[in-house]
């Protein structure tokens, strides 16, 4: 009996030292930038992607158009995009929001671009949101939540402030 336990006990020993083995191999990737699609030390750049969200925005009463296109001045490429677009005006609790964009908070939603090429524009994103209530003005902001791994030197680009007047006319960003 106690045989079978000790041969018991090396085996659990065995399999924890092979995954204490893995573990470091993929911290020391992670680290080191080499493994795609596991975080990378902040230390430590990884692939450079320049983004950068230009469009325009109207209001009229509650509700608000949104038109805007991603664009990746390079020099990598990348995967995906998730841009936020906060609101300073709380949204209407029912939103008919386009493929690729989701509510994520009582004030914001979220939108995918798809890939990116390097040096490329993307498909144009609209979207139209209703305030809960009317406002003579919003202050929308745009930025971007994810980059696909990428590392942006130039955040000012994307990040967008366009305050847009309930007059019906489009303000450019």
């Amino acid at each position: 009996m106690r045989a079978l336990r000790a041969l018991r006990a090396l085996r659990v020993l065995r399999v924890l030292r092979v995954l204490r083995i893995l573990a470091v191999g993929a911290a020391a990737l992670a680290v080191t930038g080499a493994a795609p699609g596991l975080p990378t030390h902040p230390d430590i750049p990884g692939p450079e992607a320049d983004l950068a969200y230009h469009g325009s925005a109207s209001m009229t009463g509650d509700r608000v158009d949104v038109r805007f296109t991603p664009r990746n001045h390079g020099p990598s490429a990348v995967p995906d995009v998730t841009v936020r677009l906060r609101w300073s005006k709380p949204l209407a609790d029912a939103q008919t929001l386009p493929t690729g964009c989701a509510r994520s908070g009582e004030r914001v939603v979220v939108c995918r671009t798809g890939a990116l090429a390097a040096d490329a524009v993307g498909e144009r994103i609209e979207l139209r949101v209703r305030l809960r209530d009317a406002s003579s003005e919003v202050l929308l902001e745009l930025d971007t939540v994810w980059g696909g791994g990428a590392v942006d030197g130039n955040r000012a680009n994307d990040q967008q402030r366009v305050l847009v007047l309930d007059t019906g006319d489009t303000y450019y960003f």
